[in-house]
């Protein structure tokens, strides 16, 4: 739970003994209207894609610096969940999938891969441009057996 607002939540040092790892993310961001994304092991060159679909539309990117997971926080409280699938095997590229929503802009989903055939040790969740996650707002990691 964030004390004070936060530009960026990091989980590190992650143990390899599980087979898929989930984030919940609960809160608000300070601004209004912008795109939650994640790095994964500080990796920031142009090694994620994602196909992404909102209740009034949809995108998709390649060769992105980071993976979008969730689009358009806001103020309004919204809920997040994302599942890094296999992410302690060395022998495939990462695979997740997003889902949340919001009262003000409804429900969405995305699917993404890290093009990495490393083990997920850390993962930074960021805000798009800046975008500053409210006080109160909660990040949970889990790991689910393998």
């Amino acid at each position: 739970t964030l004390g004070s607002s936060a530009a960026s939540v990091t989980f590190s040092s992650i143990i390899q003994d599980y087979g898929d790892l989930i984030i919940v993310f609960d809160g608000k961001v300070i601004a209004y209207d912008g795109y939650m994304l994640v790095q994964l092991n500080s990796d920031t060159g142009s090694n994620y894609s994602y196909v992404f679909a909102r209740s009034s539309g949809s995108s998709r990117g390649t060769s992105q610096t980071a993976m979008r997971v969730y689009d358009h926080l806001n103020t309004d409280q919204s809920t997040f969940i994302l599942q890094i699938m296999d992410y302690s095997a060395t022998d495939k590229h990462k695979t997740m999938l997003s889902r949340g929503g919001s009262s003000s802009f409804g429900v969405g989903m995305n699917a993404g891969r890290w093009a990495n055939t490393s083990a997920v040790t850390s993962v930074l969740v960021i805000g798009q441009s800046g975008l500053d996650f409210a006080a109160g707002s909660t990040f949970y990691l889990y790991g689910i057996e393998a």
